[in-house]
């Protein structure tokens, strides 16, 4: 017996101090911790679903006190009265907002407080009256909007089953007049100028030079050609016109092989290789480390029609050291009347336009790159 009777003074000393513990922690989260409290009375006329003695209050969504009683009016039986703790420097006015939040995916409710205009208090608070529907939850929400839909379809009964028996008589002569409706519709096709299937489009592809007038030059360094900029309107595959808006049936297929500015740019590096293709530029994605770049910026690639129909071609050209320094800067335009205005005439003038002016360019790049 004397052997055992420490062990079970040990252990009763070890369950009690476990008891402790949890009563402390117990007393702490219930009572919001030691210091100082300033207590306000609340009313709520309607129901609080849920909402316990020790419940969290929270100030503008901030946790600031806890919920230390809760009672039944007894003049009132709508009437609930509850009593919160909060800190004392919480800044609750005569005009704070009441009502209950509900948090969590099991919806626990709290009180929540939202301050008002007043910046300083008056004079004592007085009971604070939460706002009507303030313990209404989500859950009781929706069933009140199915309440007053389910008043609205009884009140409309009648109406609601006459609507559905005009639509069922329409829908029946529509089946019974689907012939007559398949000939309205293709006389509506044919007189709006639809029904038909689109035209394929037709793709031309612009030429690039195949000799060089210019002495051969070797291109010096590894030059990169990044796909040209320009304004919005150059990101096409359609024939520009100037001034814009013209009627231009015979070109409504008319289709670049690329947009303009991918276009030049392979078109560009086809000309270089022309001239060089040992040391002929690359494009900018390949990865590779540059010596120098060849930048473009579109500045003029349409037909103009003010005085005769011409194509117009018009670059700007700077190069650029590895350390993004512009060795040299140049424009470059040319146009070229078209024999008519048809597709076919169009691409070969552009095709005249862009050899000269890309013979101009490699030369030009040539003698620049140090």
């Amino acid at each position: 017996m004397e052997t055992r009777a420490p062990f079970v003074i040990v252990g009763a000393f070890i369950l009690v101090a476990i008891g402790a513990v949890f009563g402390f922690v117990y007393w702490l989260h219930n009572t919001g911790g030691l210091g100082a409290r300033t207590s306000y009375h609340l009313q709520f006329n309607g129901s609080v679903p849920g909402l316990l003695v020790g419940a969290s209050v929270l100030f503008n969504g901030i946790r600031v006190g806890e919920v230390t009683s809760l009672s039944l009016a007894p003049d009132s039986p709508r009437r609930v009265n509850a009593v919160i703790a909060v800190l004392p420097d919480t800044p609750v006015r005569s005009d704070t907002k009441v009502g209950l939040d509900f948090q969590g995916i099991t919806g626990v409710p709290v009180v929540a407080l939202e301050g008002g205009s007043e910046l300083t208090a008056s004079g004592p608070i007085p009971t604070l009256i939460a706002e009507p529907g303030a313990g209404q939850s989500m859950t009781q929400a929706a069933r009140d909007a199915l309440r007053r839909v389910d008043a609205v379809l009884s009140e409309n009964a009648e109406p609601l089953q006459n609507t559905i028996a005009n639509l069922k008589t329409f829908s029946d002569g529509l089946a019974r007049n689907t012939g007559k409706l398949d000939g309205i519709v293709s006389g509506l096709e044919r007189m709006t100028g639809g029904g038909a299937a689109n035209a394929p489009k037709v793709i031309y592809d612009l030429d690039v030079p195949q000799s060089f007038a210019l002495a051969k030059k070797p291109i010096k360094g590894q030059l990169v050609i990044p796909e040209p900029t320009g304004v919005l309107m150059f990101d096409t595959q359609r024939i520009l016109f100037v001034p814009p808006g013209g009627d231009h049936p015979e070109f409504a297929n008319f289709q670049w092989s690329d947009s303009l500015p991918k276009l030049l740019q392979t078109k560009l590096i086809q000309s270089f290789e022309n001239y060089d293709v040992g040391h002929a530029p690359l494009r900018a994605a390949d990865g590779l480390p540059a010596d120098y770049q060849l930048l473009i910026d579109i500045r003029g690639f349409q037909v103009t029609t003010e005085s005769g129909p011409v194509a117009e071609i018009g670059l700007s050209a700077k190069i650029l050291d590895k350390n993004g320094r512009v060795i040299a800067a140049r424009l470059f335009q040319d146009k070229k009347k078209l024999e008519s205005l048809d597709p076919q005439s169009a691409v070969n003038a552009f095709s005249a336009v862009f050899g000269a002016i890309a013979g101009d360019l490699i030369g030009w790049t040539v003698a620049a790159l140090p």
